[in-house]
């Protein structure tokens, strides 16, 4: 999807510097997929406590 935005300069230069991005749109891109990985995180987190597992951790860290 073609869209065209203003992004503050100085911002966009400290994002292509933490991050290493070569373009503005790698930037923006990766920036969007934080976001949403983000939110995927944080929807997740509502269900610790509330799931019952079996399993031995110990038994599976071993296995790999």
């Amino acid at each position: 999807m073609r869209t065209k935005i203003e992004i503050d300069d100085k911002l966009m230069v400290e994002a292509l510097a933490a991050t290493g991005a070569k373009t503005k749109r790698e930037a923006v891109e990766l920036g969007l997929k934080t976001i949403i990985r983000l939110k995927q995180q944080e929807q997740l987190r509502q269900f610790r406590g509330k799931l019952h597992w079996e399993g031995d951790l110990d038994t599976m860290r071993t296995d790999r």
